[in-house]
């Protein structure tokens, strides 16, 4: 398994080196067509063993965390940063860089990209604390762009719970200047009781799915 996790990882790497690449070439029609025919025939291997929507990839382990695909943090996720995340003083403290692929205005990150690391660092921290649950609310001001090619600093913290509702909120900010805030999100989660586990996942998809204490995000 850590074989398929590190070969996973590294097709991701070369993933996102394409997609990066191919978001920021200025390459001739001739080249870039070239490159559509060499990236078609990378397809056929890969395509040939797919699982389906309702299985969970054989590498992923709900319960310890391991999400290889998972689009901001996933290590074999071609759209991810990837955003790596770390607990500081009970607090989750992620860390990425965004590449032009995720340029909306020019220069800046598009706004749902952002709300999109925030609600994943969100869930990290209510995982973190005890209190893994689902996103039901995200609130989130936008104070300044976020630059892109730059490296940005992201931390979670829950402030309050209340039976199966779990309050956190989160901050963007550049890795060389934290004190200034760029974006800033609350989130409400809603840990799910067992039965809406199985309602929703199943255990047809997988035993840990319908868990719980299993952090879907």
């Amino acid at each position: 398994m850590e074989e398929r996790r590190a070969a996973i990882a590294e097709l991701g790497e070369a993933l996102r080196t394409l997609v990066e690449q191919a978001a920021a070439t200025e390459a001739p029609a001739d080249e870039l067509r070239r490159a559509a025919a060499l990236v078609r025939e990378a397809t056929i291997p890969v395509g040939k063993q797919q699982r389906t929507r309702g299985q969970l990839p054989s590498a992923d382990d709900l319960l310890g965390g391991v999400r290889m695909y998972n689009p901001v943090c996933g290590d074999g996720s071609a759209i991810a940063p990837p955003m790596h995340v770390e607990v500081v003083d009970g607090a989750a403290v992620g860390t990425c860089t965004l590449g032009l692929v995720y340029e909306g205005p020019p220069m800046y990150a598009h706004g749902g990209i952002s709300a999109l690391l925030l609600d994943q660092i969100l869930g990290y921290a209510t995982s973190v604390a005890g209190h893994p649950g689902m996103t039901v609310r995200l609130d989130t001001q936008y104070r300044a762009p976020v630059p892109l090619q730059t490296p940005l600093r992201l931390a979670a913290e829950v402030v309050g719970v209340d039976g199966r509702k779990v309050t956190a909120r989160a901050t963007i900010t550049t890795a060389a200047d934290p004190e200034t805030v760029l974006v800033e999100a609350t989130g409400l989660f809603v840990a799910l009781r067992s039965d809406q586990a199985e309602l929703l996942f199943g255990e047809a998809l997988h035993p840990d799915a319908a868990n719980p204490a299993a952090a879907h995000d």
